[in-house]
């Protein structure tokens, strides 16, 4: 295991440098780190939450892929976390969603930025999936005990729901896939 914050300009290296001194190469990369702080009043966002938010969930995507592009070759695949508040909003996650629109951009303009290479960027925007940072976010707890009702499925989602989207998008079989994004949503039409 790697301990860093991804949020800090140095981390991107250091596990980037671990993970080829270990493994010997690196083929893909997968951003999913990323930290929610829900407040009804975009006034109760300090300056440090705002900047906190952004750099663990859109900065450190940059430097981990800076830190990786030296390592990734034709065929490689990059895939980040968006979410489902990215196209629908979230009136109680400004800053967290914004940095979800900021993610959904990045995969499109980085995809365009290296296909020429052959390597691929897609995303994930999943719904509420059933995690740690659910319970953990600062939600209030009936916040929590109704989480994912308001899909169409009436459920959040489980993380092995989600994960073989980022399998997916990681193999050989989205070859031909690139500035894409898969929506494990519980059924949210997205149109995005």
């Amino acid at each position: 295991m790697i301990k860093a914050d991804v949020g800090k300009p140095g981390a991107g290296a250091k596990i980037v440098d671990k993970t080829v001194a270990r493994l010997g190469r690196l083929d893909i990369l997968v951003n999913n780190a990323g930290e929610q702080h829900p407040a009804e009043d975009i006034g109760d966002i300090s300056p440090e939450q705002l900047q906190r938010t952004f750099a663990t969930n859109i900065f450190g995507m940059f430097y981990l892929v800076q830190a990786a592009l030296p390592h990734l070759g034709k065929g490689a695949a990059i895939v980040n976390c968006t979410s489902v508040t990215m196209y629908q909003g979230s009136a109680g996650l400004l800053d967290y969603s914004a940095t979800k629109g900021a993610i959904t951009a990045f995969t499109r303009s980085l995809s365009e930025n290296l296909v020429e290479r052959g390597i691929r960027v897609n995303g994930v925007a999943p719904g509420p999936i059933w995690t740690p940072l659910n319970p953990r976010g600062g939600a209030p707890a009936d916040k929590v005990a109704t989480f994912g009702e308001s899909t169409p499925m009436k459920r959040p989602g489980e993380p092995n729901e989600v994960a073989p989207c980022f399998l997916f998008l990681a193999c050989d079989d989205s070859s031909y896939m690139s500035g894409q994004v898969l929506h494990p949503n519980g059924g949210t039409i997205v149109n995005g």
